[in-house]
């Protein structure tokens, strides 16, 4: 005969016991939920606090801009003075296929890594290699096939692990131009891998997320959930980009309500100083933005992602695609008054 939990000094039967553990799970849970506003239950330590809060950021002695600048001033260009002010601010490593391969990716970001480390700054990366990489055919096409891409992502994070304070921002325009891509689901698969990959490496990623003038917030959102942005740190805006820092925010802050968490996001301010112009590709008239330093509020940090000098394609007389062009340096400074 079946007693009543605890009459008598009974004992509970094994189906109010179980009913008991659930209960007292689920009571847990929403008491960690009720204690956890920034959504961290969900993140590993490496994504849980800013990174870029007391310490510098890397300059990378290796950087186009840097050996731009030393070229200039060995000539005694008279532009060399400019030149040499734009190459001392710091700006992220962008790591390519096309300039880092499968063999030589490792190497690269350990040599960067371990130089950051050893000064106690951050080191900023650019992964920048998914496959089809500009679905449109246009200046940025390239990138890795699907496997040969997941290996190399592999070896970046693993060279980037246990190695300071390494941040990462994870595929600019990969998400943003998912429409036009003939297979979104392998992009979006590929994506997941790498996030996966670089919070295994225990490195603090932003999954880009365009900027303020191509995906409504509501349905970038949605993009980032696929990815498991509440796994990461938060995401980027306006990499590459020359949308002004005022609406720039406000597009962030609209993501992270459709969101429904605290995601945190970082802004590239490299080339916004004078807002967008007529079109994307080398717009005239733009210039530098706010110099690179930590945020306030869920802005982590105002970054030069996109080295001002590096031209947008051979548009407007520009250079290819990611190539350094003195001149759209200097006009970018001198617009911003340097």
């Amino acid at each position: 005969m079946r007693r009543g939990p605890l009459r008598g000094g009974g004992r509970l039967s094994r189906r109010e016991a179980t009913l008991m553990v659930a209960v007292t799970v689920v009571a847990l849970l929403v008491a960690l939920v009720a204690f956890d506003p920034h959504g961290w239950i969900g993140r590993s330590a490496a994504q849980r606090s800013n990174p870029f809060l007391e310490r510098e950021l890397y300059l990378d002695v290796q950087g186009q801009g840097v050996r731009a600048a030393r070229v200039a001033a060995a000539s005694g260009s008279p532009e060399a003075a400019v030149l040499e002010r734009v190459a001392a601010v710091p700006t992220a490593i962008w790591l390519t296929p096309e300039a880092v391969g499968l063999h030589q990716v490792e190497e690269r970001v350990v040599e960067v890594a371990t130089r950051a480390a050893e000064r106690d700054q951050v080191a900023v990366f650019v992964i920048y290699g998914i496959a089809d990489r500009d679905c449109t055919g246009g200046y940025s096409r390239g990138g890795l096939e699907p496997q040969q891409y997941r290996t190399w992502v592999e070896r970046a994070a693993r060279a980037m692990s246990e190695r300071g304070t390494v941040v990462a921002i994870l595929e600019p325009d990969a998400l943003a131009m998912m429409q036009d891509c003939a297979d979104p689901q392998t992009r979006m698969d590929l994506l997941v891998h790498a996030r996966k990959a670089l919070d295994a490496a225990n490195v603090t990623t932003y999954v880009d997320a365009g900027h303020s003038a191509w995906i409504p917030a509501t349905e970038m959102a949605e993009r980032l959930r696929s990815v498991g942005v509440e796994k990461t740190r938060g995401f980027s805006v306006n990499v590459a980009a020359y949308q002004g820092e005022a609406e720039t925010i406000a597009y962030a802050e609209d993501v992270v309500r459709a969101l429904g968490d605290d995601s945190s996001y970082v802004m590239d301010t490299g080339r916004n100083g004078a807002g967008p112009g007529d079109q994307w590709c080398n717009p005239a008239g733009r210039a530098l933005g706010q110099r690179p330093g930590a945020g306030e509020g869920r802005l982590d940090a105002r970054l030069w992602v996109k080295p001002p000098g590096e031209g947008d394609g051979t548009c407007g007389g520009g250079p290819p695609a990611g190539r350094w062009w003195n001149a759209r340096a200097v006009d970018l400074a001198r617009s911003a008054g340097w």
